[in-house]
């Protein structure tokens, strides 16, 4: 029962993300990109400092011991990150040294795309793939290693307590939609197909079920270190959030866009708190 609720957390999360973004990215929602930005970024704080660390911090585990694991996790996060902009951006001065007038060709979508919020914090891959048409593989590569590990946090948070895998479920949905609209107009510019596009970031998206139960194994033999699980997935959140969603808020707006951006990260924090009442409530 509980990796039939694991399957339909994941599928929701992985899937219904790309959905969501393949609705803000093509249809009429496309004006509300930042305020979906804000909103993730509230969303996923209050998961991370709410509910996954308090569950942490209530089991046999040290302080101590924790703490470290969350400090751990975010060098990790900000590693990885480094790595993947130091490749991309080796590859890319590469490309730009052979071919520079198309790569200028291609800079000005890509800087609109941006503008908007439609491309992610890893502008250097996603300029790659737009100039060079194979590297919307690597973007999918690289979302479908993402996509398991959600899976696998997913799993660990449902392990711990029913009602914080439906939250985990719902902050991997919120944190995800960004990423999987840069995809999509990564992925819509290197073919000019917006279906196609949809399909093989829908296909990435669905890694995240066999994250799911893969997680539900591992982490069925390794309950002693289900609190570490959490404090790794409360990292990852506020790694997202402080790095990739609440840098792109990080400009200049007027006294009511401020307002605007404020209110929609509280609205966050409130989804995710009302969800968690609903869930505990049943």
């Amino acid at each position: 029962m509980l990796l039939v609720a694991i399957w339909l957390g994941t599928l929701a999360a992985g899937i219904g993300s790309v959905w969501i973004a393949a609705a803000l990215s093509f249809g009429v929602l496309a004006r509300y990109t930042q305020h979906m930005l804000s909103m993730a970024a509230g969303a996923l704080l209050a998961t991370a400092f709410l509910h996954l660390l308090p569950e942490a911090f209530e089991s046999q585990a040290s302080a101590h011991d924790l703490f470290l694991t969350l400090l751990v996790g975010l060098v990790f996060f900000f590693l990885l990150d480094k790595a993947e902009l130091w490749h991309h951006g080796h590859e890319h001065h590469h490309e730009v040294v052979a071919a520079a007038p198309h790569h200028h060709a291609q800079e000005h979508p890509q800087s609109h795309a941006h503008a908007h919020g439609h491309a992610p914090a890893h502008d250097p891959a996603h300029a790659h793939a737009h100039a060079h048409k194979p590297g919307s593989w690597a973007v999918l590569t690289g979302d479908s290693v993402h996509c398991f590990g959600d899976g696998i946090l997913i799993a660990s948070a449902f392990m711990a307590d029913l009602r914080l895998g439906v939250i985990a479920s719902l902050a991997v949905l919120a944190h995800e939609v960004p990423h999987h609209m840069g995809d999509l107009v990564v992925l819509r510019g290197g073919t000019g197909d917006r279906r196609m596009a949809l399909v093989k970031v829908t296909l990435a998206g669905a890694v995240t079920a066999l994250g799911g139960t893969v997680g539900y194994f591992l982490v069925d033999r390794l309950q002693d270190y289900l609190p570490y699980f959490l404090a790794v997935a409360s990292s990852s959140f506020i790694y997202v959030a402080l790095a990739d969603l609440i840098p792109q808020l990080q400009k200049r707006l007027s006294a009511r866009e401020t307002v605007a951006q404020i209110a929609w990260l509280g609205a966050g924090i409130a989804l995710v708190t009302l969800v968690s009442g609903l869930a505990h409530g049943h």
